[in-house]
């Protein structure tokens, strides 16, 4: 009797400490086919491409990333929990997960988390200035808000802490900090990333929703605000400018009107400390956007957005009108399609996708005042 009465206690705790604690699989598969004009190829005077050609190929991740991870909660009593949270991109047509081993690139978190107090976590994260997916009507989808910034506000960031806050009357608050782990607070080449970091508030009611967000980049090679170039390499890491190495201010809205949002946000990008610039390397950029969904069915999403971007020292400005759509099949599959074409000035060259500075063939940036025009069509599947 007694041993099963301990046999009954011990399933008794087991079940409750399962229903304290979960763990959560999930990801996302995009893939699809591509159509592109205005590619460059050849190979000229340092290295800069010398004409344009076409380019059909396999794509994964245009409409949204492709991922997988999983998530944590430990219920600790009192109202906290203790969270965790790893997530990886790779890409769907190759299988291949991202550079350098990292298999977790996009979160590796854990911290603590409650419903009065917030949320406070440590690690690797997607960088505060990812916060404009919510006010991007293509949902920074390959051909949306990085694009005309080189993919100043999609990086993700290590060494962090950051905090969120609960809604407090439509008010939340989300801070986020990076530390270089250099010998030099803001950086000083021993590591690979320099101090980083940023501050957003929203505010959201039945009707709108606006945010302000302020971050910076520090550049890792000497903890300043900009970085130089290297035109024979297309761009490098510490060569991006003030599209990797920046502080950036952004104002951004929602307007819910029943079946349409109206969204947009201007972003002001600002450098300082920028050494060996080159005729056609800024130091200021000014982004604007504006776009509206229509959700035409509980399925059927049709969209259409405008970005634009004007930079300083003769880089020149770029305009890029997009149109597209989704399809819900499901709850968890959809099927997707973009139209895109950015119209450049005659001094600059910024392509559809968000590539380095510079006009080498390896950055796929078109020549200088030319365009670049494409059509994505793919299927995306949540799990």
């Amino acid at each position: 009797m007694k041993k099963a009465l301990l046999a009954a206690s011990l399933l008794t705790v087991g079940v409750a400490a399962h229903a304290q604690s979960s763990v959560t699989l999930y990801g996302r598969l995009d893939a699809g086919l591509e159509y592109m004009t205005g590619v460059p190829q050849g190979v000229g005077a340092a290295g800069q491409a010398t004409s344009s050609t076409h380019r059909f190929r396999a794509e994964s991740g245009d409409w949204g990333t492709s991922l997988w991870g999983m998530k944590g909660v430990e219920d600790l009593g009192g109202g906290y929990k203790a969270v965790f949270q790893l997530e990886g991109s790779f890409n769907t047509m190759t299988g291949q997960g991202p550079g350098n081993n990292g298999i977790f690139n996009r979160w590796a978190t854990v911290g603590f988390a409650n419903n009065n107090f917030g949320t406070l976590l440590l690690g690797r994260e997607l960088f505060i200035a990812n916060g404009v997916w919510d006010f991007d009507p293509f949902g920074q989808s390959n051909w949306s808000s990085a694009s005309l910034v080189r993919g100043r506000n999609w990086p993700q960031s290590s060494n962090n802490i950051s905090y969120q806050s609960p809604k407090f009357y439509g008010f939340d608050v989300y801070g986020q900090y990076a530390l270089s782990n250099a010998t030099n607070w803001n950086g000083n080449g021993t590591t690979p990333q320099g101090r980083e970091g940023g501050l957003q508030l929203t505010y959201t009611s039945a009707l709108f929703q606006i945010r302000g967000m302020y971050d910076e980049i520090r550049n890792p090679a000497n903890g300043q605000l900009g970085g130089v170039y290297d035109p024979l390499n297309g761009g490098t890491a510490n060569g991006n400018g003030v599209y990797g190495f920046s502080r950036e201010y952004t104002a951004a809205f929602n307007v819910f009107l029943g079946q349409f949002k109206i969204q947009g946000a201007y972003q002001a990008i600002r450098s300082s400390g920028m050494t060996n610039l080159l005729p056609g390397q800024p130091s200021t950029i000014d982004h604007e956007w504006g776009g509206v969904t229509w959700q035409a069915t509980p399925a059927a999403a049709l969209i259409a957005a405008v970005y634009h971007s004007n930079a300083n020292n003769g880089a020149g400005n770029a305009t890029l009108y997009t149109v597209g759509g989704s399809y819900n099949l499901s709850k968890r599959t959809l099927l997707d399609i973009q139209v895109a074409t950015v119209q450049n000035s005659k001094s600059a060259n910024y392509g559809l996708n968000a590539n380095n500075f510079g006009n080498a063939a390896s950055t796929d940036n078109p020549l200088q005042g030319h365009s670049q025009s494409g059509v994505y069509a793919g299927i995306q599947h949540s799990f």
